[in-house]
């Protein structure tokens, strides 16, 4: 209405809005440009005016120039570094929308700029013909000349009719909702090198775990191409994915295994259809339990009860409101990745069987990093048992893992890849496998991907040393605000959307250490967090300067530290006595099974085990082709060795002898050797 009553101010003076009728004006003045999103249609439109047409472009140029000459001044930088914005080249998107004076100033520059394409794009289209109507444009004749048709790169959509659902203006709104609480998620640009971990800025915050993303042994056994080719049903089914699902299987000693696209599918798939097809079933849900497992039941249309984060008591009370015989699933995590705390597994289970429910138990931030073989904090519980067991795919009657019925794990975070899968039995799985849309109608992972999965899976089958190591480098003392908890995960608790944002820019920018903020719907508003994610590649020089980097961050924005959580009565059991000591889930003994593990230092290469390396390649012989002789094959290849250096000792000139050592053919022992392929 305001810009209404302006422009009826000047309704004597211009002839288009003297005749123009009110509702139009309020549909052009109120309705962007198609062409130049930063203008109305009416300013659009007063651009074709020779008369509007440069007093708009020196206004927008002078609101440019106004805006630059106080850039610098020193009232503004207080006000950039009270919102933790600290201008130089580095300064990016993120910084510009949270200062109101950087972001007006780059939208009068946006506007400036498309109000002199706006002129060009008029002037081109007159110069096609003359009007016999000179002056204001508005004045047109009726047998004015047709406008030149202009061809750009990007193409102009049709405006819509009056009165129609303004889609864009939509959009904006509920993109100005996040900024406004400070829950706009922005993406740093982290670019990787496969020969380097963890990469040019040291990344602390990824979920490639262990490092496997650039472990040689995965990275030879890729080589099956770039595509799937179509749906497991439609060409996209071959003896790597089959083979790839038979050792997830094994891994969790369950009958059978499904891989999907990503975890959040096999999520999804699964509860969704479980809820589908089950009648009347109920879930239970973890209030914590992440976006997929939600999304899951909900696509369901299955009743849906949430209970309190691991309150076993909370469960149990709202497991007796439903009948016994009623379809029931506990739907929970193992590691919770957000705060660090690990479900009560065994403890769900009791109830599970108590009340006639089955268990949906998400291992994806789990799988790789817990057990003694990887499986999980499940096959952790009993550790002992599992390890002796070996490496059969035999389930343990009365373990924590085999009474389990349901199983999801991710490809994509410890092991390095990209996937995610389903355990569970045989029937179950082939019911999903069936009915799941998620499964059934998108494109099958890539040979490649599969077969570097599996070789990440089978390797750490083989090989606890990255996962203990992990654990050592995650108990490295931190005198900031942790969120205590058992599990790998450190949450650094800031307690502020924009304070959280600025610590992680500043320890990007200042520090070249990476660590994403993390703020609201992922966890709860007050309790924004830094994650940081410690890997057996950091080095200990690298440990040291990660904990000075945030020690100086939160002294420069005046975060809070423990004692200062203490007196506000705490938060996220940060600051509460009782909560401050956590046990580790894994125990030093655990830890010393995998050997002598220590923390690398600057210049040091990770370890690669020979013992796992060997155990992909007998598994990979087809791919890779063989990689250790036959027992005939060392023989063959002794006797052959054997008389050709007899051979080249009897062409040696006889005038000079040379002593030499007799090669014995008993003692002639296989030495391996690197053969490029």
């Amino acid at each position: 209405m305001e810009r209404l009553s302006v422009l009826s101010r000047f309704k004597n003076i211009c002839p288009f809005l003297g005749r123009t009728q009110v509702s139009t004006l309020r549909m052009l003045s109120t309705s962007s440009s198609p062409q130049f999103p930063s203008l109305s249609c009416l300013t659009e439109t007063a651009t074709k005016c020779p008369i509007m047409g440069p007093a708009l472009q020196m206004r927008s140029t002078q609101l440019v120039a106004g805006y630059a000459s106080v850039a610098g001044q020193e009232d503004v930088q207080k006000i950039h570094h009270s919102k933790g914005i600290y201008p130089g080249n580095l300064a990016s998107d993120a910084d510009i929308t949270k200062c109101p004076h950087a972001s007006a100033a780059r939208a009068a520059a946006r506007m400036a700029e498309e109000l002199t394409c706006c002129r060009c794009h008029g002037k081109e289209g007159h110069e096609g013909g003359k009007s016999s109507s000179g002056g204001c444009p508005f004045h047109k004749a009726a047998t004015a000349p047709k406008p030149v048709e202009m061809h750009d790169t990007h193409p102009v959509t049709g405006q819509r009719a009056s009165g129609t659902f303004n889609y864009g203006q939509f959009y904006a709104t509920e993109l100005e909702k996040k900024h406004k609480d400070q829950s706009y998620r922005y993406f740093n640009n982290i670019n990787r090198l496969a020969a380097k971990f963890p990469y040019e800025v040291e990344v602390w915050c990824a979920n490639d775990y262990l490092g496997m993303g650039n472990n040689p042994v995965v990275l030879e056994t890729m080589q099956y191409g770039a595509g799937a080719g179509g749906t497991r049903n439609i060409a996209g089914n071959s003896a790597l994915h089959l083979s790839l699902e038979k050792e997830l299987a094994s891994l969790h000693r369950k009958p059978a295994a499904l891989v999907f696209s990503s975890c959040y599918v096999a999520n999804d798939a699964t509860l969704s259809t479980l809820g589908s097809k089950l009648p009347d079933l109920v879930y239970f849900s973890d209030a914590s339990n992440h976006a997929s497992m939600i999304q899951g039941i909900r696509h369901s249309g299955a009743k849906k009860v949430i209970f309190k984060h691991n309150d076993l008591e909370d469960l149990e009370s709202k497991l007796k409101m439903w009948p016994r015989e009623t379809p029931k699933v506990i739907a929970f995590e193992s590691v919770y990745s957000m705060c660090g705390s690990i479900g009560p597994i065994k403890e769900i289970c009791d109830l599970a069987e108590k009340y006639g429910a089955l268990t949906f138990l998400d291992e994806v931030h789990a799988v790789g990093l817990y057990g003694p073989h990887g499986a999980g904090v499940a096959e952790h519980l009993d550790f002992n048992a599992h390890l002796e067991a070996g490496q059969n795919s035999k389930a343990i009657k009365g373990s924590v893992m085999d009474r389990v019925d349901i199983i999801t794990g991710t490809l994509g975070k410890a092991y390095g890849t990209v996937g995610g899968y389903v355990a569970g039995s045989k029937n179950f799985i082939d019911m999903i496998r069936s009915y799941a849309p998620g499964f059934i109608f998108t494109t099958s992972l890539p040979p490649a991907t599969v077969a570097g999965a599996r070789a990440s899976v089978i390797y750490q089958k083989h090989h606890m040393g990255d996962r203990a190591l992990k654990q050592i480098n995650v108990r490295k003392a931190i005198d900031i605000p942790v969120v205590p908890g058992p599990s790998h995960i450190v949450p650094v608790l800031v307690g502020n959307a924009g304070l959280a944002k600025a610590a992680s820019d500043k320890l990007l920018v200042e520090h070249g250490i990476y660590v994403q903020a993390i703020n609201y719907p992922t966890v709860a508003v007050g309790e924004e967090r830094l994650r940081v994610t410690v890997t057996p590649r950091h080095t200990s020089e690298q440990i040291d300067g990660l904990v000075k980097a945030l020690d100086t961050v939160f002294t420069e924005l005046s975060i809070n530290r423990v004692d200062d959580w203490t007196k506000l009565g705490g938060c996220a059991t940060v600051g509460v006595p009782e909560a401050s000591t956590v046990e580790p889930i894994w125990t030093d003994a655990q830890i010393n099974m995998a050997g002598n593990q220590e923390t690398l230092h600057d210049g040091q290469e990770a370890v690669i085990d020979t013992a796992a390396v060997h155990a992909v390649h007998k598994e990979f012989e087809v791919l890779l082709g063989p990689t250790e002789m036959s027992e005939m094959g060392r023989e063959a290849d002794a006797v052959v060795l054997a008389e050709a250096m007899e051979l080249a000792a009897n062409a040696m000139p006889k005038s000079a002898p040379h002593a030499y050592i007799p090669f014995n053919r008993a003692e002639a022992t296989f030495v391996p050797v690197a053969v490029a392929a």
